[in-house]
């Protein structure tokens, strides 16, 4: 029902237009010279973009079986499965995440680790 309003529509072609983008960095990245600044934003790009493609494309995916669009589903299984596969070929890619993970999770402990209360001076004494 929401992906046929007008605010559904605009937000699956927003995700439809990621997809793309997604998809047309991989292929930069795959006509680029390894080692090279193009190569490394064209995998920094579908790196970034490639976990929410394969989730809107899992919407998009459920949608066409909601309305029995076999033909749309096996196009868009096909699709996600692509973008999986390709993020996974490469591991050893030069690009703006690799060594983030960690980063990250120092990060994250310190922001939830419980700050020590300060006690007043004069509830101590």
């Amino acid at each position: 029902m929401f992906a046929g309003s007008l605010p559904g529509l605009i937000l699956m072609d927003f995700g439809q237009a990621m997809v793309v983008v997604c998809v047309c960095f991989d292929m930069v990245r795959a006509v680029s010279v390894p080692r090279s600044h193009r190569r490394y934003v064209a995998n920094t790009i579908f790196k970034t973009l490639a976990v929410p493609s394969i989730l809107v494309m899992g919407v998009s995916v459920l949608a066409k079986a909601i309305q029995w669009n076999w033909s749309d589903v096996a196009m868009g299984v096909f699709v996600i499965v692509m973008i999986i596969f390709r993020w996974h070929q490469d591991k050893d890619e030069d690009n703006w995440w690799k060594g983030k993970g960690k980063k990250l999770a120092r990060w994250a402990r310190k922001q939830l680790t419980p700050r020590p209360a300060l006690v007043p001076v004069s509830a101590a004494a």
